[in-house]
């Protein structure tokens, strides 16, 4: 028996389109993934600590509304809650894995169907869709929605492992505004537009100190007037021909880098109390084999403007693994409901 929409993905994208997709009474199937790096069950956001910047979800007894809405036999997912208190309560901004385990439950809340696996295979030649889990029977379905993300790339050292959601952070924007990065100097590292963009957001911060920009050449790699907005910002110094060698730290946050020249090895320190890294992100597009049309950095392309529609009919694409410029929760999140809505009217058009 075919599927109406099935659900690749289970960040804010996939979520949220399950949710719009459930509330349409079109019974969607959503692969959540496993742990392997394509197919993070919750997404990017399983990996942060409070989401200061998703509307709805201010500071407050947020724990208590947590555990009330998700499922008990979920909570021993959910992290510690963060040491914050007044009046005696947790008072904090929403956890990503709170959010997402929140967005988890409101979408089996109107009855979507999880699966816990990864599609390793599509076929999208035919009218109904074809998809190959890693444990399970293939699944055909009238309609697609892929919400699989992207991942940041990382330097790869075991410190840098260490220190992520401690003072490394691959996102200014999710992040810079968090306390464990205030009035301190930070150091961003890469030399493309991202990287410029991720300092400048932060030298711009109200309360930002100094911005060091690490690079392992002697000159950006950004767009020349990238590159001017970086090299004229009072706050941010340039860094060249480095490349970091380790991230320091106390255990609990991070203190500095051990920066290696690139010109002849030498090593020096140098004080940050956090580590932001620019160097781009990889769309989690592997099992799909190029048969979708996608841009030059690997990105689902959208064929129409403002649809989530893909180069396949009947198949649409949700959140970063079509969006290499926002990438943020709430754009996922937005994209979700676009391609639950794109999909629901195709069905309806073509009478499924």
């Amino acid at each position: 028996m075919s599927e109406k929409v099935v659900i690749i993905g289970s960040g804010p994208a996939g979520w949220s389109a399950a949710i719009y997709a459930a509330r349409a009474n079109l019974n969607p199937l959503l692969f959540e993934g496993t742990a392997q790096p394509e197919m993070i069950p919750l997404g990017q956001l399983a990996f942060t600590t409070e989401v200061e910047n998703y509307p709805g979800f201010p500071f407050g007894n947020v724990r208590a509304f947590v555990e009330s809405a998700v499922d008990q036999g979920r909570h021993w997912n959910l992290p510690p809650a963060p040491d914050h208190k007044k009046d005696g309560q947790y008072h904090y901004a929403v956890q990503g894995v709170e959010l997402m385990e929140l967005m988890k439950q409101q979408a089996l809340n109107f009855g979507t169907r999880v699966v816990a696996d990864d599609i390793v295979d599509v076929d999208f030649t035919g009218q109904l869709k074809r998809l190959i889990p890693a444990s399970h029977d293939p699944v055909e379905t009238h309609t697609v929605i892929i919400a699989t993300g992207a991942r940041a790339n990382y330097l790869g050292l075991e410190s840098e492992e260490q220190y992520k959601n401690k003072g490394v952070s691959a996102c200014a924007v999710c992040d810079g505004a968090l306390p464990i990065f205030r009035g301190k100097p930070l150091a961003v590292i890469g030399g493309g537009d991202s990287a410029v963009e991720e300092a400048t957001y932060l030298a711009n911060l109200a309360g930002a100190d100094k911005i060091y920009m690490v690079h392992r050449r002697d000159e950006l790699r950004a767009s020349k007037i990238m590159q001017e907005r970086a090299l004229n910002h009072a706050k941010i110094e340039m860094v060249w021909n480095s490349a970091v060698d380790e991230v320091l730290g106390n255990g609990e946050a991070v203190t500095g880098l051990r920066l290696r020249s690139t010109v002849d090895d030498s090593t020096r320190e140098l004080a940050v109390g956090g580590m932001f890294v620019a160097i781009g992100h990889t769309p989690n597009t592997a099992f799909l084999k190029n048969k979708l049309e996608m841009n030059s950095k690997g990105y689902i392309r959208w064929t129409k403007a403002f649809r989530t529609h893909t180069s396949v009919p009947a198949v649409f694409a949700a959140g970063d693994v079509a969006d290499d410029y926002y990438r943020q929760a709430i754009t996922s999140a937005g994209t979700g409901c676009m391609a639950a809505l794109d999909a629901e009217r195709f069905l309806a058009e073509h009478g499924i």
